[in-house]
């Protein structure tokens, strides 16, 4: 049975008022990656990271799934084969919207993570630094999110699916962050199908046989009424 190996990025969360790195006057756009989004800048000042990400924890809170995401929820529900999700988004979306089988390459806001013993729970809607952590009791808590600088999880599960999937998407992904920016290419030397969803060239459309141009609440249902009607 034919299997779909997705790969999703800030553009498909855009919708449901999660802004991108680009967007302007977005929580990025006003901070420097520098400043909030590397182990230095938590080591620096681990107050700004928290505050920073108490925010974006509390934006994701109030977003809801959008039609994209809904669709590729009906499309695992309903393909006869392996649909896998992994996104580089850290919101819940796609979890909302009912899809089960979903790889969070880049962590979790949901989560916290102790810097110094690994210990993981359920994250409170607002973090601080002077945080105990439940296991070890130090206040080193942070987000359970991977920065820049620091390996993606799941690279085990990641790695096997992409060779051996059928299909690979990538929906509202730049193509600026490695490793997930090569998973197109990746994908078709090992001979899958691959199409790109997004409303601009990327820097990976290149690696990439099929380009759906739009907006993603738009061009994915559409797409999976097209595989599902097959």
């Amino acid at each position: 049975m034919t299997s779909i190996v997705i790969l999703t990025g800030a553009g498909i969360s855009a919708e449901s008022g999660l802004g991108t790195f680009r967007d302007e006057g977005g929580l990025w756009a006003q901070h420097r990656i520098e400043d909030v989004a590397t182990p230095d800048a938590f080591d620096r000042d681990p107050a700004r990271v928290h505050a920073f990400y108490n925010a974006r924890r509390a934006q994701a809170a109030e977003a809801r799934p959008n039609p994209a995401h809904l669709a590729l929820a009906r499309l695992e529900a309903k393909w006869p084969g392996d649909v896998l999700v992994i996104t580089q988004n850290v919101d819940g979306l796609h979890e909302a919207a009912g899809s089960n089988n979903v790889l969070h390459m880049h962590g979790e806001l949901s989560g916290a993570l102790c810097h110094a013993c690994d210990h993981r729970w359920p994250a409170p809607l607002v973090m601080d630094a002077q945080d105990a952590c439940p296991a070890c009791g130090a206040r080193a808590t942070r987000p359970d999110v991977v920065w820049f600088g620091e390996i993606p999880y799941h690279m085990d599960r990641i790695d096997p699916a992409l060779s051996s999937a059928d299909i690979f998407v990538a929906i509202g992904t730049s193509g600026n962050v490695f490793p997930a920016a090569a998973y197109g290419q990746h994908a078709r030397r090992m001979g899958a199908h691959t199409i790109e969803f997004n409303t601009e060239i990327s820097s990976a459309s290149r690696d990439f046989a099929d380009h759906r141009r739009g907006r993603a609440s738009e061009t994915v249902p559409a797409w999976v009424d097209e595989l599902l009607a097959t």
